[in-house]
């Protein structure tokens, strides 16, 4: 796994060991950025001087290929111990530290927002996704990260999920949607405020 594009492309990323965290594959990662580049609704704006939240982080791989590609800074949310620690050690082999910050805790119950961000990531485990009470994973995590602020009016949201929903979640209109593999890729633009 490594860095596709920008400033630190070609640094390779570490991730823990065993199937707990499933790093965006480097394929589906170029493709979103690819995306998210050259559509209609995205640009070059929707990623440079963006603020980043990736939740779900793991590695940090989504985050950290957007502060290569032009992105002021970006948060990370992880509750897993070996993830945290993989993300540490690659935010550090990118020597991004001062443009990062990490918050050990879970996406669903987010603190309050330090700043709403532009450019959001997010990428939950998908079998707890298939085993979670409805609604889904990826919607408690968006409605939390949206009550507690970390989502910004008009700010790009891009959902992995192993299943596509059928519908956005509320306060979200899809923009566009891709299948790669097992991953399924959601891009949304979050609505006002309710």
């Amino acid at each position: 796994m490594r860095i596709i594009g920008g400033l630190h492309r070609g640094r390779r990323l570490v991730a823990p060991a065993g199937a707990t965290t499933r790093p965006t594959a480097d394929r589906v990662r170029q493709a979103l950025f690819d995306m998210l580049w050259h559509a209609p609704w995205g640009g070059r704006e929707a990623i440079e001087g963006a603020v980043v939240l990736d939740a779900f982080a793991g590695t940090g791989a989504l985050g950290l290929e957007a502060l290569s590609r032009g992105a002021a800074s970006a948060h990370f949310i992880e509750n897993d111990r070996a993830a945290l620690a993989a993300l540490r050690a690659n935010i550090a082999a990118c020597d991004e530290a001062a443009r990062c910050r990490v918050l050990a805790g879970d996406a669903t119950k987010p603190p309050r927002a330090p700043q709403p961000c532009t450019l959001v990531f997010l990428d939950p485990p998908y079998a707890r996704r298939a085993a979670a009470a409805a609604p889904g994973l990826l919607e408690q995590a968006l409605a939390a990260l949206a009550a507690a602020g970390w989502i910004a009016p008009g700010a790009l949201v891009s959902a992995e999920y192993g299943t596509p929903p059928e519908a956005p979640p509320p306060g979200f209109a899809l923009l566009a949607t891709r299948a790669h593999g097992a991953a399924h890729l959601s891009v949304m633009r979050a609505g006002p405020p309710a």
